[in-house]
């Protein structure tokens, strides 16, 4: 059985704990906040990008070998599920393909690589670290596409994955297309717009590969502010309950204690 001194050592402990998670929860809302209004800033530079792709029916070529995985994650934790997904969703189209040698994973932020590296790790070509601190900037988004289209590495088909915000408690792994200069070319409905050469393309191709980058980080950014605020208000509450059972575990010790004094007491005078 516990004694006073351990049930006293563990309740001060999950005191400090919940101390630690509500302000936590408290950060996180202020992030959230400042996430989710950026947010409405940056969807125009995604949704304009896939409209184009989607208007001039662009597709790439699936019989050819070469994927390229952008996987948005960031470098911090304790925010339920958010990382998770999107590893689990890559470690399952990496372990359904029959090779996948030509399959290549840019990881943005820690937590995939960690979860990625066990058994894929020849599969990631590059990580980028330090992110998930700060807001995520359109140069950040640059950096990263800056490096797909000068890393050599010749893909048919792409794919940013990330997390879509839905709502404070809901979020979707989604899926967002990559293509490459070549297949933006050769489109089938590419023709109807005017003025069309080669550098024209490649030049819209790294322009719309950043802002779609920049749109999948900040949806990503604000599904993680607002699941971290979800899980620290879920720790908090759990360690409020922890505390209820802690101290009356207590208190009955203490006075199971006193009791037993008591009885020691009362017996031994009247022995005498």
């Amino acid at each position: 059985m516990a004694t006073l001194k351990d049930i006293r050592m563990r309740l001060k402990s999950v005191k400090n704990i919940q101390k630690i998670t509500q302000s936590m929860k408290m950060v996180s809302a202020a992030k959230y906040a400042r996430a989710e209004r950026d947010l409405k800033k940056a969807r125009p530079f995604g949704e304009g990008a896939k409209s184009f792709y989607e208007s001039a029916e662009v597709k790439g070529d699936d019989s050819k070998p070469g994927t390229m995985i952008i996987a948005i994650t960031s470098d911090r934790g304790l925010c339920g599920a958010v990382h998770s997904s999107v590893s689990k969703r890559i470690r399952s189209m990496l372990g359904e393909a029959a090779d996948n040698s030509d399959m290549k994973v840019i990881c943005i932020g820690d937590k995939s690589r960690a979860m990625l590296q066990r058994y894929f790790a020849k599969n990631i070509m590059s990580v980028f670290s330090d992110y998930g601190k700060k807001p995520p900037t359109f140069e950040d988004a640059t950096t990263v596409a800056d490096y797909v289209i000068n890393c050599g590495f010749q893909f048919e088909r792409g794919i940013i994955l990330y997390n879509r915000f839905k709502s404070v408690v809901s979020y979707n792994t989604t899926e967002m297309p990559v293509f490459s200069a070549e297949a933006i070319a050769n489109a089938e409905k590419i023709s109807i717009y005017d003025s069309l050469d080669a550098d024209v393309i490649k030049c819209y191709q790294e322009y719309s590969l950043a802002s779609m980058i920049f749109y999948a980080m900040k949806e990503n950014a604000c599904s993680e502010q607002s699941s971290r605020m979800t899980a620290m208000d879920g720790a908090s509450k759990n360690a409020g309950e922890m505390i209820d059972k802690l101290t009356m575990t207590f208190n009955r010790t203490r006075q199971a204690v006193i009791t037993k004094e008591l009885i020691e007491i009362i017996s031994g005078a009247a022995a005498l």
